[in-house]
């Protein structure tokens, strides 16, 4: 015969203290472990949203990024005249690009970041959906302007409209604040990639982004490009490109938001361990009666258990509301591909909120078995003499 719920429930709300601090315990360590979890999930969202999905990012072979690639004027001419290169009119849909970094000291701090400049061509913006000028204007091709990432002038000194920032001997001025739709653009500086390459002294490129007009033609013109030994450069689609990226850039807070969830989470499992020992001292007359009345050992275990499950829920729903306020919260951390600031938000998911509640089920079951195991084990002479 099983015992009741509402048993369980009365259980709860007459010992409401003990209730509270196990499950208070319970819900700062899914706090901490949905801060880091939806910190790696903001990261993915971002990245995953960067790559349009009729678009090939062209870089040299054996580049694992675009800071550390290069393609020369004369490949980039080879590349916008291949078929599959969609067009608007008679221009090719390409866009040469250059990618650098400077250093900027963030608002209220000393220290600082790398920030990603990426010089753009006439196409670079027709070919990434979700670009729009927040404030300002856009820069005017042949002069030192730039147009910034309204998310990285929030973030960093000197980089609101009328400002002016360094690269090499050139100063730049910014014209423009820009939104990208919540990809990864959003952690960058936009300038005129032909006057970046003067800058630079650098008469080459560093990708060139393609698009084709439907995906049929996409794997084609990948393989012609990757395969073609006189160009030595390699195709990959735009979106895959922002993907691999996701292990690197959150893989390390994955694993560092388990390990210190895993940590704390031993912690809280002891503290309700403890918890249901001394609940189960103060109720050993009333396991004895619970046994007299016909109730088996596997139910009073199974009663205990689900005492602390729930105790572990009421600790989940507290460390989700503790999370929740995260979801505006926007931030920004080095991407470890480029070594340079990628600027996101936290994101609080459903999946993630399902995953803390498994991990605080866990919890509640690590910290009740092996009290629940000993209310059990109570002979009922044993536990009527306690009284």
């Amino acid at each position: 015969m099983a015992l009741p719920i509402k048993y369980n429930l009365r259980n709860l709300t007459v010992r409401k203290g003990t209730t509270l601090a196990t499950a208070s315990t319970i819900g700062l360590t899914v706090m901490v472990y949905l801060m880091v979890m939806s910190l790696a999930r903001g990261i993915d969202l971002t990245l995953a949203s960067s790559g349009e999905p009729l678009n090939l990012i062209v870089l040299r072979q054996g580049s694992t990024a675009e800071l550390n690639s290069d393609v020369s004027r004369e490949r980039l001419n080879a590349l916008m005249y291949l078929d599959g290169v969609a067009r608007e009119g008679d221009q090719p849909l390409a866009a040469p690009e250059a990618i650098t970094l400077i250093y900027r000291a963030r608002k209220g701090m000393s220290q600082g970041s790398n920030i990603t400049i990426r010089g753009i061509g006439p196409m670079s913006a027709k070919l990434r959906s979700g670009f729009k000028l927040a404030a300002g204007r856009m820069f005017q091709p042949g002069l030192a302007e730039a147009i910034v990432s309204r998310r990285i002038a929030e973030r960093f000194q000197g980089m609101e409209i009328g400002d002016k920032f360094r690269i090499q001997a050139t100063d730049y001025t910014v014209v423009g604040l820009f939104d990208a739709g919540g990809k990864a653009f959003e952690s960058e500086i936009w300038v005129d990639v032909n006057l970046l390459g003067s800058t630079m002294k650098r008469d080459s490129f560093t990708s060139v982004l393609l698009r084709v007009p439907d995906r049929a033609q996409m794997a084609a013109l990948e393989k012609r490009i990757s395969d073609d030994q006189r160009l030595q450069l390699k195709a990959v689609s735009e979106r895959k490109f922002y993907e691999d990226q996701q292990g690197t850039a959150s893989g390390l807070l994955k694993g560092l938001g388990i390990f210190i969830s895993f940590i704390m989470a031993v912690g809280a499992g002891f503290a309700g361990m403890n918890t249901m020992y001394a609940a189960v001292a103060r109720r050993t007359t009333e396991v004895g009666t619970l046994r007299v009345l016909g109730f088996s050992r596997r139910s009073i275990l199974a009663a205990f258990v689900l005492e602390s499950i729930f105790i572990a829920v009421i600790g989940v729903g507290i460390g989700i509301l503790l999370a929740l306020p995260l979801n505006f919260v926007s931030t920004g951390t080095s991407n470890f591909t480029n070594f340079s600031e990628i600027a996101f938000n936290f994101r609080v998911t459903p999946d993630l909120m399902l995953s803390a509640l498994i991990f605080g089920a866990g919890i509640g079951l690590f910290g009740s078995l092996l009290p629940s195991l000993r209310a059990a084990r109570f002979k009922i002479v044993d536990a009527l003499r306690a009284s």
